[in-house]
């Protein structure tokens, strides 16, 4: 199958066409025509773009969840019983929730609560009474209904079935994305199955890498490839740092890299000097970097450690922020400019459903790095539009450190804008994506 894309820009270049064979770049010059064509009307040609940390199954779950406030509604439109999902929730919002709180608000519903970092659920009785007795895990607080770090053993005893993934598929293809690094810690080889069966059936187009905290392989039709071992931690559990040392020989012994979750400075430390123990090696992640002190960006840059970043959290969580953290501590937020500056391979995110997975308003907080209210954080660390938009188009076996081009030769995945490159910059928006090919096959046409 073939197919040719005429009249787009590449690299500044106007009026270029490019010929698509068996699903990668067979040819670019002008005049070149075809049997299909898509008139790509003088509007950019880029590569697709890669989200290189989202979680696919919560971000599917979060069409069938509520926040905070629309309790009430949903006890009103579900029959009792039922099952009720809340995202987002965070302190300011309405103080420490216990299963009392939870109680008030729903007593005829099963209700759970995920607080916005992802680590923490609370139950209401009626929840709780649902998931059972006995072989409780260590994170469980049944007199608080609380539960920290316990999707996996949440997901075995709700027993709920997964959620569409193909909404989500289409959505992320209207973005402009092409590839997905799913960052769960909790894959196994059965999450990983109903994964790949998503992108076999096209529910999922996109090309996927897995992260997982235990042993993983690749199916042979390649529907997805495995990526690094994810180590999760938690500022008030921090591991004993020799398990931490032997997780990561664990997963050298499996022939893989190391993404370690770190979101605080004192998670941070703990990476660093766990790498330094155990050593580090080219493909090493640090995953969000929500704090990053001045004097880890040189620890970072010598231990060859990638960082992969969300700086759409600038613009989420801003005003919060700038209200919660030290103004001596806001320049160390969710950093880009100078670890770039320092030579740390930096990627960007969405972090999704924790964060928006649209890429390009990631591409905007990068530059503008305001908060809601207008509020600028870490100003110093601003990119421009065309560097920020490059943190999504590296290789997600190498992000950070192997950027894309549309080159020919390379796989055609593919997303075409419909303006030059320069004017879609000067107002970053997924409005812009006019169609998007994952290896030639078009999978989101406008």
């Amino acid at each position: 199958m073939t197919l040719t894309l005429r009249n787009v820009e590449i690299d500044g270049r106007r009026g270029l066409d490019v010929r698509i064979s068996d699903g990668r770049i067979a040819e670019i010059g002008v005049g070149l025509r075809g049997p299909r064509e898509i008139d790509g009307r003088g509007g950019a040609l880029i590569p697709g773009l890669c989200d290189h940390h989202i979680h696919l199954f919560g971000l599917a779950a979060r069409a069938e969840s509520v926040t905070l406030d629309q309790v009430a509604a949903a006890t009103r439109s579900r029959p009792p019983g039922a099952w009720i999902r809340v995202l987002d929730y965070h302190e300011s919002q309405a103080g420490e929730l216990t299963r009392a709180e939870l109680d008030a608000l729903a007593p005829r519903h099963r209700l759970r609560v995920q607080h916005q970092t992802g680590s923490l659920w609370v139950f209401n009785s009626l929840a709780l009474d649902a998931l059972g007795e006995g072989d409780d895990p260590p994170g469980l607080e049944r007199a608080t209904g609380r539960l920290w770090r316990g999707d996996a053993w949440l997901r075995d005893r709700i027993g709920l079935s997964p959620p569409p993934l193909a909404p989500i598929g289409a959505q992320l293809a209207a973005y402009g994305i092409t590839a997905l690094t799913d960052a769960s810690v909790t894959t196994d080889p059965g999450a990983a199955a109903r994964l790949a069966e998503a992108h076999r059936s096209g529910a999922l187009p996109q090309r996927l890498t897995l992260m997982s905290g235990g042993p993983l392989t690749a199916p042979a039709d390649g529907a997805f490839a495995v990526g690094p071992v994810k180590v999760l931690l938690d500022d008030h559990s921090l591991p004993d740092f020799d398990d931490f040392v032997a997780r990561v020989a664990s997963a050298r012994r499996q022939g893989r890299n190391v993404a370690v979750h770190c979101v605080t400075a004192a998670e941070l430390a703990m990476t660093l000097a766990v790498f330094e123990a155990a050593g580090s090696q080219v493909g090493d992640r640090v995953e969000h970097g929500g704090v990053i002190p001045a004097e880890a960006v040189p620890v970072l840059q010598r231990l060859e450690l990638t960082v992969v970043t969300q700086p759409v959290f600038i613009a989420e969580r801003g005003d919060r922020y700038a209200a919660e953290v030290a103004s001596g501590d806001q320049p160390d937020l969710y950093r880009c400019a100078s670890l770039l500056a320092a030579g740390v391979p930096v990627a960007a995110s969405s972090d999704a459903p924790y964060g928006s997975a649209d890429p390009w308003a990631g591409i905007a907080a990068a530059v503008h790095r305001r908060s809601r209210e207008g509020v600028r954080l870490g100003a110093d660390e601003r990119i421009d539009a065309r560097r920020a938009l490059g943190l999504y188009l590296d290789d997600p076996a190498a992000p950070g450190r192997r950027l894309r081009r549309v080159v020919v030769g390379a796989a055609a995945d593919l997303c075409l804008l419909d303006a030059p490159l320069h004017e879609v910059l000067a107002t970053p928006d997924a409005r812009h994506v006019r169609a998007t090919l994952i290896a030639g096959r078009v999978v989101h046409d406008r």
